[in-house]
Formats: structure tokens, sequence, C-alpha cells
């Protein structure tokens, strides 16, 4: 609940603090007072945009403050999600500086105006006549029939296996994916692997064929010269072994003269063996050696079948594909099939969906069966308050699938008049209307439901008498379990205070500035008289006023 809100610099408000105690508080005053500002304040609590034009002293900074008893909305986890910390007691902050910057903070802690709103919007609830009020929202319309079927217990259970369940079905659909990547995955490297097998590369395959290749595509080359080497060394009339010979035989005259000599002739005649050996050699390689075109073929084909790979495989070595080759090897081994996993995990997720369903008929069924009752409570309600003709119904779907709530779709269909068709509130509700709905309703959940501090601006607009006066009952009686916040003209709803505040200007010598003061028994007196018959007040008002308060 709002426990206090201080006000400095805001608008017309030079300095308020106002403290609300709990059940039913009453503002009243003049028109153009100031009543709207203090909603405008608590506007920028729940995290409203706002700018410099806002200040009263354009030189220093606004600030609006609000304290709130928060042990009873179960905020905890917000706290624990957000980092911030918790404590019953709950401060909120807004500063507005003169160029316009705003900061916001909890528990002195700055956060976000997006984190201020998620957190406000459960702690204030203000309605005003042309709002989109939360009773026009399905999940407000199915929370509240939640709590008047008792489904807190059950719908916390069922919400907690929701989550569980929809973690698994999460996960089953991330093994889903997993393996009909890893599918497509083992096809591709299952096709590269075949490649590189039926290529049976070999170490040091590259050069070897690479060698050969040359030596294939230069047989003329290879024969020619040989044939030459060997007609030059030994064949032709002149050939270099046969004047080797020649000279090796007129040599050996003098070997046996020295030592020296006749190690001269013996080094001639290894020459003319050696060139004998290569002559030889080069004869063999001669007659060896043809032009072999099948052979250049294959040794072609193999090799660019060696080159394409490289090329598909961006790399230029036979070392660099053997690497690549065992790593798609590796690869291949380190895949797992996960067939089995998942076949387990959707048994999991049919079982884990056909319990959830069966607790979502449960609800269903305690949803259904409060409907007759709420309403005819809410006609009843109507009916107090000049709508006799005015009925609720409330129509519901079943979904094709689960949600956090269960299977039901709720929708309110309003028909506020004799004939009226039944609609959904937003189309057919004017504001008056929709403003008496709202706040029957809101007094039927609110022993069942932990409500917001409930704010009301104006809603006894265009009403007076017995119906203002029943509409005060229903304050009253909503006050009991929730506070309440009234902005009201009407005196049989300011009657029903537990405390009266009264808001209004006054001048200073540079300016009208607003201010608020709880009024005592004999003001509120006076001013509902006022109320009543204009200022000053007649005396018959002020009796009129007096019995109206003591009828609460």
């Amino acid at each position: 609940m709002l426990r206090k809100i201080e006000i400095q610099n805001y608008a017309i408000i030079d300095r308020l603090e106002i403290a609300f105690p709990e059940g039913l508080s009453i503002i009243t005053g003049e028109t153009g007072a100031g009543k709207s500002i203090l909603l405008g304040a608590l506007g920028l609590i729940m995290g409203k945009r706002a700018d410099s034009k806002v200040l009263y002293d354009q030189e220093r900074k606004c600030f609006v403050e609000a304290t709130f008893d928060i042990k009873a909305y179960l905020l905890q986890d917000f706290f624990t999600e957000e980092g911030l910390e918790y404590y019953d007691e709950l401060i909120i902050r807004r500063e507005i500086a003169p160029g316009g910057k705003s900061r916001a903070f909890v528990n002195d802690s700055p956060v976000t105006l997006d984190i201020l709103h998620n957190l406000t919007e459960g702690l204030i609830d203000i309605h005003q006549q042309f709002d989109m009020l939360d009773i026009q929202k399905p999940a407000f319309q199915l929370q509240m029939m939640d709590a008047l079927a008792g489904n807190k217990t059950l719908l916390e259970t069922y919400t907690t296996l929701y989550k569980n369940y929809r973690l698994s079905v999460k996960k089953l659909d991330e093994l889903i994916e997993k393996n009909r990547n890893a599918n497509q995955e083992i096809e591709f490297l299952n096709f590269q692997m075949n490649e590189f097998n039926k290529a049976e590369l070999k170490k040091g395959e590259q050069e070897e064929l690479e060698n050969l290749l040359h030596k294939l595509t230069s047989a003329e080359d290879i024969k020619k010269n040989s044939t030459m080497l060997v007609h030059g060394l030994e064949e032709d009339e002149n050939s270099i072994i046969g004047q080797l010979q020649l000279l090796t035989n007129q040599y050996s005259a003098i070997s046996n003269l020295d030592s020296i000599y006749a190690e001269i002739y013996n080094r001639l005649l290894t020459v003319r063996e050696e060139l004998a050996d290569i002559a030889n050699e080069a004869a063999r390689i001669s007659d060896a050696t043809e032009y072999d075109e099948e052979a250049i073929h294959i040794t072609n084909t193999r090799l660019n079948l060696i080159y394409r790979l490289q090329k598909k495989h961006h790399v230029s070595s036979l070392e660099d594909l053997l690497e690549i080759e065992s790593n798609i090897k590796q690869k291949l081994d380190s895949y797992s099939d996960l067939t089995n996993e998942i076949a387990s995990l959707q048994l999991e997720c049919i079982q884990k969906e056909e319990n959830l369903r069966k607790m979502a008929g449960e609800l269903s069924q305690k949803r259904i069966s409060i409907i007759p009752a709420f309403e005819k409570n809410v006609h009843e309600l109507l009916t107090g308050l000049s709508m006799e003709h005015a009925y609720i119904n409330i129509r519901t779907q079943t979904l094709p699938a689960l949600n956090a709530t269960g299977l039901d779709d709720v929708n309110i269909l309003f028909a506020p008049n004799k004939g009226s068709a039944f609609l959904p509130l937003k189309d057919t509700a004017s504001g008056g209307e929709i403003s008496r709905l709202t706040l029957c309703i809101k007094s039927l959940v609110a022993g069942a439901v932990t409500l917001p501090t409930l704010i009301f601006d104006e809603i006894d607009a265009g009403v007076s008498g017995e119906v203002a006066r029943k509409m005060g009952q229903i304050l009253s009686d909503l006050s009991g379990k929730h506070q309440v916040i009234s902005i009201t003209h009407s005196p049989q709803i300011a009657a029903r205070a537990d405390v009266h505040f009264w808001v209004y200007k006054s001048d200073t010598e540079a300016r009208t500035v607003t201010a608020m003061r709880e009024l005592s028994l004999e003001d509120r007196v006076l001013e509902i008289a006022k109320m009543l018959s204009g200022n000053p007040p007649t005396e018959a008002a002020q009796k009129n006023a007096l019995e109206l308060i003591q009828m609460k």
C-alpha cells in the first residue's frame, strides 16, 4: 500500500508531503485546485516520462518520492531478477533536473523507467473514466476468475509444471534441430570422405608423379641424347673412347719408368672404363626409352585428381589434403546418434502435456463454476447504481494449445441497456458505465485477490443522490480489504471517508501554489456542506453533511 508521497517543485506544488492510511482516503477540492496534479506526480512514480516543463521553479530540480509497504505483494523474485535489494518498505524517487534530465531510483538504486513501470503496475491502479482499464484485459479477467474460483494453489502448481514442460519442449526442439544439422553435416562429411577413400592418397605421391610425368613427356629428348652420347663415346669413327684408348696405349710405353707415370696410366684406364660404362648405360637407356602416351595419360589423370582435391579444399600440397582427410575422419567419429535421446524426451513431453491438460481441465471447471453467481452479483450491484438493465456475460473458449494459465480464453461481454447485444467492454461501455462496472467487479474480487492501491479519479461523474451513496458504500466496502483513494465531487462519497484530504490553492507574493491538508471532523462537515449547497453552506446543508458522515 501507499504510505506516503512527497512532492517538491512540481507544477504549481512547491512542497507537499502527505501520509495515506489504510482504508478509504477521499480527496476533494475546488475545480482547478490541483487534484489532477497529484495524479501526474504519481504518474512519474509509475515510470511515465516528463521534462523540465513540470518544474515549479526552473532553477531547482523537481523530485517526487513515494513510500510503499510491499510485504503482501510477493515481489522478492522481481527484485532478485533486477539485481535490486528487497525491503518490505519500498521507496521510489523520481528526479527531474532543470535541463530536463530525469533519474529514477528504487531504494536508492538507479533504475530504468521500464523497470519502474513493471514494478509499480502492481502497486498502484489509477482509474480514470476514459482509461483503457485493466478489466478490459483478458489477463486480468482470468486472474479475477481464478481468485473467485479459489484456483490459487492449483494454478501455482500448474504454472510451475508448465514452466518445466516448456523447458523440456525447448530442449527437445534443440535436440531435434541439432540432430537434423548433425545428419546434414554427417552426410556432407561422408561425401567428402568417400572422395578421399576413392583417391587413396599416399604420402609423397604428388612429387613422384610430377617427376614421372616430366620423364614421360621428355622421352624423345632422353632417347635422342642418350643415343648421341653412345655414338660420341664409342661408335663414331673418332669416338672419345677410341681416342682415349689410343692415347692410353701410347702412354703405356713410359708407365714403368716412374710411379707417377704409372699412376697417370692407371687413371687413364679408369677413365676409359668409366666412359665405357657410361656408354653402356646410355645405350641401355636409349634402348629402353620409348614415348608412352598411355602412361602419360594415366599419370596426368592421377595428378589432375590430386590438383582438383587441392583446389576444392583450398590447399596447395598433398600433405594438407592428408591432414584434411584425417580431420574429416575425426569429426565423423565424434558424432553420436541422438535418436534414442530424442525419443525418450518426446515421451517425457507427452506425459507432461497429458498431466497439464488434466490440470487445465480442473482449472477450467472451477472457473466456469463461478460464472453464474458472479454475473448475478455484478448485475445486482449495477442495479443499485441505477443500471438495472445492465448485465455482463463471461464467455470462455478452449484454446488449441496450453499456455501459462491453462486452456481458457476468457472474455467479459457487456450489455448496458435493455435489449443491448453483449459486446466487448471496449466496444460498448461509456466512461461512466465502465467506471461503475469496474467498481462493482473490483469490489467483488477484493477479498479473493491482492489488489494494488486503487485510485479512483472522479468515477462518480454524472451520478448523485442514492446512486452516489451506494457507490460510496461500495468504495467503503472495497477499502475494508484494500487501500482506496478517491478524488471526488460527490458529498455522498466524501462522507464515507476514513480520512478526508482537501486540496486548495493559496497565493504567495510571487504566484499561486497548491497545498493539501487533512480535514478535521468539523472541517469535513463544512467541506461536504459546501458540496451540497455551495459556499457559504446553509445550516441545513451542514446538518445534512453531518448526517451523511454519521451514517458511515
